[in-house]
């Protein structure tokens, strides 16, 4: 099993399809690295040679942020725009959804399991 950026990567898959397994690489910057390392399309992970494991490593950490770095920046990022008290900052202090999404309905999966207020109906409205 190959091991990039701290990230055990699978070796049945092709490359392109492993290496985005890596945070803060898509299937987009996964054919770039692909593409400029000369590798087939076709191509497994298991089928890499050791050297070429190093070369994809190395192209990584001189031309790409990925996993620490990338998570780092993204709480930075959030923590900035709470610093601010900006709209976005406050809907992400109060986990609640950030773009616009309705909140009457759905939005469970940012708000959390169902909390029973007391004198609240929801008949009538």
């Amino acid at each position: 099993m190959a091991r990039i950026a701290g990230v055990n990567i699978p070796t049945e898959k092709r490359i392109e399809t492993s290496l985005t397994y890596i945070y803060g690489i898509g299937p987009v910057r996964a054919k770039q690295i692909c593409k400029a390392l000369k590798f087939k399309t076709e191509l497994r992970t298991k089928d890499l040679t050791d050297a070429d494991i190093i070369n994809i490593r190395n192209y990584i950490e001189k031309n790409l942020k990925v996993e620490g770095d990338v998570r780092k920046e993204t709480a930075m990022n959030i923590k900035r725009l709470q610093d601010l008290k900006a709209y976005r900052g406050i809907r992400h202090r109060n986990r609640l959804p950030v773009r616009g999404q309705r909140t009457r309905t759905n939005a469970r999966t940012r708000k959390g399991k169902r909390v029973a207020v007391a004198g609240a109906s929801s008949k009538g409205k």
